[in-house]
């Protein structure tokens, strides 16, 4: 008997975690933190019931920290065996959990300082830099489309996702039982799914299978199972024209952008705008550290680029670097943008303005009527970014009240995650190679209940496929 228990990522989007049992083998497919929940604390400090002592493998889609955010925890809990991603997946990883653990372990002496002063009881961070750096130790490359034996009867193989550098959904393999008379057995788990045509990236693949009886479960991300994106082509357009007003003003543009993933997209984009002339060059600064770590972690793999990119670096361009592009490192350099005019741009995290260097260039520059601030990408409830988007006109940053004078800005077409049209397309051919008469049993995770329910609705009118929607906790026997 084959289960898959669903601990994360089922009814949300976060915390992404399945155990995949056979009668010979345990292995984990990601296990990442959960975010933004009410219960989002409590779940990330309780683990499910795994027993990671008893584990054959682990398994890693990316290196997003709602996929792989939990993992120092398994080796706390005494696995000590390998986990599998892409090469690029391994370095990614390395630079989230690195950064993860630090925060951690800053927030923890912080509450300590507080509980301390009133007589309660210390707490203990999610997990340490060294911990964070064992787990590491354990992460075992494997590229694209190579075949690899993870526990006794299971193998997997890793499909570009086309979602972050790196990406993957996965293959899994699980050979037939013959005592048992159980069939070979393939479960395809998409992970997180990228757009087509996006820049440097190559186009999302669903994963093949040997069997001519093709997949037997498929689980299907459904972030955006409700909605299409805005095509990339006016999203340029709108981009374009904001940097051109900026600069016939004199002022000075933001753009809060998350480090893995849209940071290398917008590089990549002004970049293409210069060269095609269709903005003047410009002073564009990352003003943050990930940023400029992820950015490296893109050029040192090149062999996974899209066509496109490949064929820029053939003629002698570099995709993710132009004359201009600059790399703040301290906090002095920082600090030196915010009295910068004249149509330079500045990148900065976090993404939804909750924290990092573009609060404090908010803070000096929202009150300016010449500042643009561009946001390109999705703005939680609660957040500074938020309240800007929905046409805040007083912020409080740092305990300051700030009056909004800034050009506030939003480009839809920025996503890394496939709308609705891409997911049923991926879908389609994910499930092509089924044997006619027995569709595989077809599973949304990865996605709020509005948005998997929508999805499951124009999967079956298009494909004809029932969808199941799985809660925490919930089994399912292939």
């Amino acid at each position: 008997m084959i289960q898959v228990s669903f601990y994360g990522a089922a009814g949300e989007v976060t915390g992404s975690c399945y155990l995949i049992t056979t009668p010979h083998a345990r292995i984990l497919l990601d296990f990442g933190i959960h975010q933004g929940d009410p219960q989002a604390y409590t779940r990330n400090h309780t683990m499910p019931p795994i027993d990671p002592a008893t584990l054959d493998a682990v398994v890693l889609t990316h290196g997003h920290l709602d996929h792989c955010g939990r993992l120092p925890l398994l080796r706390k809990h005494g696995y000590e065996g390998p986990i599998y991603s892409t090469p690029a997946s391994c370095a990614i990883t390395g630079l989230i959990l690195r950064d993860s653990a630090s925060i951690q372990q800053a927030d923890a002496e912080d509450d300590n300082r507080r509980l301390a002063a009133q007589g309660r009881p210390l707490v203990e961070p999610l997990y340490t830099i060294e911990e964070s750096e064992q787990i590491l130790a354990q992460l075992k490359p494997l590229p694209y489309g190579r075949r690899q034996n993870i526990a006794r009867g299971i193998s997997v193989q890793f499909f570009d996702a086309g979602h972050i550098i790196g990406s993957s959904s996965v293959l899994v393999t699980i050979d037939a039982d013959a005592p048992s008379g159980q069939p070979e057995r393939n479960l395809i788990f998409s992970g997180d799914i990228g757009v087509r045509n996006a820049p440097i990236l190559r186009d999302p693949v669903p994963p093949t299978t040997a069997s001519t009886a093709g997949p037997d479960l498929v689980v299907l991300e459904s972030t955006y199972g409700d909605r299409d994106h805005r095509p990339f082509g006016p999203t340029i357009e709108e981009l374009a024209g904001i940097i051109q007003t900026a600069h016939r003003e004199n002022g000075k543009i933001l753009i809060p952008a998350f480090a893995i993933g849209r940071t290398q997209d917008l590089i990549y984009h002004i970049s293409q705008l210069i060269r095609d002339q269709r903005i003047r060059p410009t002073d564009v600064f990352i003003d943050s550290p990930m940023a400029t770590a992820a950015t490296r972690i893109y050029e040192a793999h090149p062999n996974i680029y899209d066509s496109e990119t490949t064929n820029l670096i053939r003629t002698g361009l570099e995709p993710l670097d132009f004359p201009g592009l600059k790399f703040t490192r301290s906090r002095q350099e920082s600090q030196a943008l915010n009295d910068l005019k004249g149509g330079r741009i500045i990148i900065a995290g976090s993404g939804m303005c909750t924290g990092g260097r573009i609060v404090h260039h908010l803070r000096h520059s929202l009150s300016r009527p010449t500042t643009h601030i561009v946001f390109v990408g999705f703005q939680g409830r609660g957040t500074l970014g938020r309240a800007l988007v929905d046409g805040a006109k007083l912020v409080h940053i740092f305990g300051q009240e700030i009056e909004v004078q800034a050009k506030i800005h939003t480009l839809g077409g920025f996503s890394a995650h496939s709308g609705q049209s891409g997911l049923l397309s991926w879908a389609k051919a994910a499930v092509s190679t089924a044997q006619q008469g027995k569709p595989p049993r077809l599973v949304l995770t990865h996605g709020e209940d509005e948005p998997r329910r929508m999805l499951a609705d124009r999967l079956r009118t298009t494909i004809g496929l029932t969808a199941e929607l799985p809660q925490w906790g919930d089994l399912i026997k292939v």
